[in-house]
């Protein structure tokens, strides 16, 4: 596959990749690893808000087919991700009504792409995902995405309030798909400047980040199940988008 993820092993080579730039979409560590060079690795990764999970030796045997990872897996990114300023003033250059997506902590790799792939198809202009929390660009993401990931720009974060602030200044509205309004999408102009706010699969959207929304709003369910799937949900409310505007 045409730029597929690939792993570092060893603490040293992850050490020198986070330095040399590399983008590194996680960090997989063996628990209970100590020493000096794992503390000069472990304050890189929080220098660089790098996504990590501690993990047995047998995740770290597979991930790296028992190659000699000592304790150490990295993931790169598959993806170079967009800068979220030159995104958000080149698009409202060519665009009157611009549509992003920002994304709070998907992290299904699956559900993650196939976002990416309805994304693409229904002409978002950007997605934007947080450092830590949400799912990285994997093979299966990929995958998933049908190779939509290579076509859309993707921008990290430190903190999705810091996107949502920025494109307010822009004076983009902030949607957000939430159960926790009587307000339906049906009824939000979605031809405006525009950026929808999904949340992740368990909890929806953080609390602190409705609270400094512009619009809340939700599909209606006429079943018994209180939820949609986070990608079916998310399908529906950017068909919306794009019924309003064509």
């Amino acid at each position: 596959m045409e730029n597929e993820v690939s792993k570092i092993f060893g603490i040293r080579a992850v050490i020198e990749a986070i330095d040399s730039g590399k983008t590194i979409s996680k960090v997989y560590l063996q628990k209970g690893l100590s020493g000096q060079l794992f503390s000069e690795l472990n304050i890189l990764i929080k220098r660089n808000n790098i996504a990590t999970s501690f993990v047995p030796v047998e995740k770290l045997n597979r991930l790296s087919k028992n190659s000699n990872h000592q304790g150490v897996v990295a993931q790169t990114s598959a993806i170079d991700f967009a800068d979220l300023d030159a995104l958000i003033t080149s698009t409202l250059e060519k665009s009157k009504a611009p549509l992003f997506l920002l994304l709070d902590q998907v992290s299904d790799v699956r559900n993650f792409g196939a976002i990416i792939r309805t994304a693409e198809c229904t002409g978002v202009d950007g997605i934007i995902i947080q450092k830590q929390g949400n799912a990285p660009i994997s093979a299966d993401t990929i995958k998933t995405s049908a190779g939509a990931a290579f076509k859309l720009p993707i921008c990290k974060v430190d903190h999705i309030k810091d996107a949502i602030f920025q494109f307010q200044a822009a004076e983009v509205q902030i949607v957000a798909a939430t159960e926790k309004t009587d307000n339906l999408i049906y009824n939000v102009d979605l031809t405006l400047p525009t950026a929808i706010i999904m949340g992740s699969e368990d909890r929806g959207i953080n609390p602190s980040i409705l609270k400094i929304v512009d619009v809340k709003a939700k599909l209606p369910l006429l079943g018994e199940i209180e939820s949609l799937n986070v990608g079916v949900a998310c399908g529906a409310f950017l068909y919306e988008a794009t019924r309003q505007r064509l």
